[in-house]
């Protein structure tokens, strides 16, 4: 854990960054033309961390981000035109030099973004295609799906609500948003399971958010895997977009901060800032077939 923010210290601390924030510093520089730079800013972290497989490439975050957006919004509402269209392409570009660097159309791109609907969120909503929609089984969740919908594909959050600038410039210049794969309850414990209570309304609640929409708009959705027929009702509906990945506890915790996969870690004792913790055998047997099956639904 101290070595990882380390590491990103030193990328973020570097000339010029060697993160995403580097990269909008380089577009801030020339904001309505592509410097074709992305590429100097994707780094390979097997080189920092021999558990992450060598295939994985990254782009890091950077807490600079947030200072730089209230530049990049001026940007966005001055100068030409299509001033807003091209700033919220900036992600797009980025993934488009790497590929173009790389001469590879093919490598998928994830982009973890933050849970509040910021500038940033924005441009990565305008690069992709799929958007899979963590949740957790509590009524911010619920809110946060909600504003997903409003924010995203202009589904009012009460009467009368104000349609998102986003939802309404996107559709002014034709840009594409994604389309909802599937959304994924987060962590979810045994006792969560086991409980008829609140944690099931909260579950369900979201989930007929969710499929309302799809009754209201199906073409916001991606129909898979390749060659699945259409659900028709809320049970096949359910099938297919939602997802939940069970809780490791004490496993989670070490994947994350020692920054082993969680279909790489093994039982047995661990280091952590202060204390000594146990993995145990039973918490991987549960977990690594619901990360694995996770992994293999997104296609």
């Amino acid at each position: 854990m101290i070595e990882g923010n380390n590491r990103l210290d030193q990328l973020s601390q570097a000339a010029p960054r060697a993160t995403i924030s580097g990269y909008v510093e380089d577009r801030i520089v020339s904001p309505y033309v592509n410097p074709n730079s992305g590429s100097r800013f994707v780094l390979r972290p097997s080189q920092f961390n021999g558990d992450i497989p060598r295939n994985l490439h990254l782009v890091t975050g950077d807490e600079q981000l947030e200072v730089q957006m209230g530049g990049v919004a001026g940007l966005a509402s001055t100068g030409p035109q299509n001033s807003w269209q091209v700033i919220h392409g900036w992600v797009s570009d980025l993934i488009n030099d790497i590929r173009s660097s790389w001469n590879d159309n093919q490598a998928t791109v994830f982009i973890d973004c933050n849970p509040s609907f910021t500038l940033y969120t924005e441009m990565a909503m305008s690069a992709s295609d799929r958007l899979i929609i963590p949740f957790s089984a509590d009524g911010s969740s619920k809110r946060a799906v909600r504003s997903v919908l409003a924010l995203l594909y202009g589904v009012p959050r009460f009467p009368g609500a104000q349609i998102s600038l986003f939802h309404t410039n996107s559709e002014r210049f034709r840009m594409s948003v994604p389309k909802i794969y599937c959304y994924v309850g987060n962590r979810l414990t045994q006792a969560n399971y086991s409980s008829a209570g609140a944690f099931r309304l909260v579950v369900n609640d979201i989930g007929l958010e969710i499929f309302n929409m799809w009754r209201s708009n199906p073409n916001a959705f991606h129909i898979h895997p390749s060659g699945a027929g259409v659900p028709t009702t809320r049970a096949a509906f359910k099938q297919m977009f939602q997802f939940e990945v069970r809780d490791a506890n004490t496993a989670s915790v070490v994947s994350g901060a020692l920054g082993i996969p969680m279909v790489s870690l093994l039982s047995g004792q661990y280091d952590l800032p202060g204390k000594r913790v146990a993995v145990n055998q039973s918490q991987l047997e549960v977990q690594k077939p619901n990360i694995r099956e996770l992994a293999a639904m997104i296609e």
